[in-house]
């Protein structure tokens, strides 16, 4: 059998197919690299990428008993009427009365009552710990939200600060900024007249007492008795300071059936995502005078900043 010449620089092509194969496989490997590579840089970006802001959470995550927070020294102070009480009732009206409440890490409260002759006493303690379901919202921007409220309904308005309006800018006059005098040294436009002592006055100019202001003879002069705004007491109802971070005590006085009367003084306080409330009321009989609101106001304050101690502890 005759064998096959073997002709320098020729490649089988068996050899030719084994090394296309071979290229290909190769370009596929560097595809599928590169391909892994641009979805690793994908990844990375996005596990790079800065989060959304999350409002830093309030202060305060739990509450006091409220019923126990009132010192008993200070109960008989506020329920004068406890001292003509027996010793179990004088016991159980200072004790006081917890609100129903579904969550006492959210809202607690408390209430005491005791009747005297001439009328009767009433404290009632509101403790709320509020909490923002916004991740952008802290949890004491939305307590200020609940306090502005109580402040609005209290009468007390609350301010506004002004946005300031931009200036505009000013530009330098064209022309001349008075008139040329004429030969005679009166502007053009501007009509002479003759004085009965031979002056001569422009037109225009005041030419007696009234036209610059001064009260002519046989008028009426402003009135000393013009009534004016009512002076304030310093008891009406105001923001307070040094008292949380932000307070206001309010004060009203109404009727209380007949010819009796009540007084209502509420002194509120925000502290951080906590709002308190302390609402103290009195109610006198028809021959008792209306209640004192110094004394009433003084009293609620007392107590207000007690309880803002106690939230420090």
């Amino acid at each position: 059998m005759q064998r096959k010449r073997y002709s320098p620089g020729r490649v089988p092509g068996t050899l030719l197919g084994l090394g296309a194969g071979l290229a290909v496989v190769a370009g596929a490997l560097t595809g599928c690299s590169a391909a892994g590579t641009a979805e690793d840089v994908t990844v990375d970006a996005k596990a790079g990428a800065a989060a959304a802001p999350v409002a830093p959470p309030g202060r305060y995550r739990t509450l006091f008993e409220p019923c126990g927070a009132v010192p008993q020294a200070t109960l008989r102070e506020l329920l004068p009427g406890t001292a003509a009480l027996a010793d179990a009732e004088r016991a159980a009206a200072l004790r006081g009365t917890a609100a129903v409440t579904y969550d006492t890490d959210r809202r607690v409260g408390c209430t005491w009552t005791a009747d005297t002759e001439d009328g009767a006493h009433r404290l009632v303690l509101d403790v709320e710990r509020v909490v923002s379901y916004d991740p952008t919202v802290s949890d004491a921007a939305r307590a200020q939200e609940v306090y502005t409220r109580k402040q609005l309904a209290a009468g007390i308005a609350v301010p506004v600060t002004p946005t300031p309006t931009p200036t505009p800018p000013t530009t330098a006059p064209t022309g001349p900024t008075t008139a040329p005098a004429t030969a005679g040294g009166t502007a053009p436009g501007t009509t002479r007249t003759t004085a009965a002592d031979g002056g001569t006055t422009p037109v225009g100019a005041p030419s007696s007492p009234t036209a610059s202001g001064t009260t002519p003879p046989g008028a009426d002069a402003p009135s000393a008795n013009t009534p004016s705004a009512p002076a304030t007491t310093g008891l009406e109802p105001r923001l307070l300071g040094g008292l949380g971070d932000i307070a206001f005590v309010g004060d009203t006085l109404g009727k209380a059936g007949g010819n009796g009367h009540q007084r209502v003084v509420s002194v509120v306080f925000r502290t951080s995502n906590v709002v308190v409330t302390v609402e103290y009321r009195q109610r006198t009989s028809a021959a008792a005078a209306a209640p004192d609101s110094k004394e009433l106001q003084d009293r609620a304050q007392n107590l207000a900043r007690l309880l803002a101690d106690r939230l420090e502890e």
